[in-house]
């Protein structure tokens, strides 16, 4: 079979490609790296925590087995000369050891919950700990392979006359990043087993709450634990989304927003998210459907989590000549002056722009609210 020749600008043109995609694996490597830092100290700091409260549960535990010790002490007694009481003091020494007995039990109950999750914390630090590391290992490699695409590879373009080698050179190359990727993401993401985890324990609480002191004290815990399972559906959905939004492919970006911003409002019902379409509600370029969805879903996200917003607008204009987008909330807003670096997140969304060819921009004021404001040319 013959292969097509091509000239070594063309080989350029293909290196200078994967030089660019490999370098884009790093910074995301390098921020899911960030990620994990956070989620040690944060991780660190709930096992400080942990482990306070477990020495505070097992000294409360002391001494509650103290007082159970004299309280039966005296049952014992009153027992013995049950005709030397009146019944009042003897159903009080009952009541009593009976509570401290009770008392007791939910001490013991709550002292190895405490262990369990402080053993578990310890596990996910072990977990993180090595995905940083392994993290910073692959950037470390990903730096020896772009400086050899840059370099060493460069000087091979006059050898290599066969374009297809030096094209599945560089997907082996891509294809590994993406595998590490995956690996990594599935690890960090980890989230809502340990949430399940927790629930499963609260619900054997709930059952002992409910043998040991009634329906109402249950009910209150039922009602703790549905917010509990409430934040792990949630989470669940936020990472399906956050990998693609499957309606994004079959239905298009409008409808795909729609279900979005109404299962983000159902899961904060202190903020009211508002959505208009004040344009065409036709299908896009897939790579311009997919951009302009991680740049709404981050705006959004960013005003829910630092603007303590009420309310939250979202209005997408599609016409024949571009595409506009305007995410406004009423939160607590910030000053924009004051802001000397910038998130991630924001940097991403002005990557996500600048690939478009469109404009961002973000006006902001304390006390004001947040206004982000895309617009982006439809060269179509």
């Amino acid at each position: 079979m013959n292969i097509k020749k091509f000239d070594t600008k063309t080989l350029d043109l293909i290196l200078q490609k994967m030089v660019d995609t490999v370098g884009t694996s790093k910074d995301e490597i390098f921020r899911i790296g960030e990620q994990c830092r956070r989620d040690y100290e944060t991780l660190t700091e709930e096992l400080r925590e942990v482990k306070q409260m477990v020495l505070k549960t097992i000294d409360e535990g002391d001494k509650l087995e103290v007082q159970t010790r004299f309280a039966r002490k005296r049952l014992s007694e009153v027992s013995m000369h049950f005709k030397n009481y009146t019944e009042s003091e003897v159903r009080d020494a009952y009541e009593k050891a009976h509570q401290l007995q009770m008392d007791l039990s939910m001490n013991r109950q709550l002292e190895k919950q405490l262990r369990d999750r402080r053993d578990d914390i310890e596990r996910r630090l072990i977990g993180v700990g090595e995905t940083i590391e392994r993290a910073e290992a692959l950037v470390s490699q990903i730096s020896v392979v772009m400086s050899y695409l840059t370099s060493d590879l460069k000087q091979m373009g006059e050898i290599i006359e066969d374009a297809k080698i030096k094209q599945e050179f560089g997907l082996k190359i891509i294809e590994a990043q993406e595998e590490e990727r995956k690996r990594l993401s599935r690890e960090i993401h980890d989230g809502p087993a340990q949430m399940m985890a927790n629930v499963m324990m609260r619900s054997d609480l709930i059952e002992r709450v409910y043998k040991e002191r009634g329906g109402d004290e249950a009910i209150t815990e039922i009602k703790s634990l549905k917010k509990m399972v409430r934040s792990a559906l949630y989470e669940v959905r936020r990472i399906i989304y956050d990998l693609r939004p499957m309606a994004l492919d079959d239905l298009g970006l409008v409808p795909t927003l729609k279900k979005y911003l109404q299962t983000i409002e159902e899961y904060h019902s202190t903020t009211k998210i508002r959505f208009s379409n004040l344009g065409e509600e036709k299908r896009l370029p897939s790579q311009y459907e997919v951009a302009l969805f991680r740049l709404i879903q981050e705006s959004v996200t960013n005003a829910l989590k630092h603007s303590e917003a009420a309310e939250i607008i979202v209005k997408l204009e599609i016409n024949k000549a571009r595409v506009a987008v305007i995410i406004k909330d009423n939160g607590r807003g910030f000053d924009i002056r004051e802001r000397k670096t910038e998130s991630f997140g924001i940097i991403g969304m002005r990557e996500r722009v600048e690939l478009l060819e469109g404009q961002l921009s973000i006006d902001s004021k304390p006390g004001k609210g947040t206004v982000v404001i895309i617009q982006v040319p439809l060269n179509l």
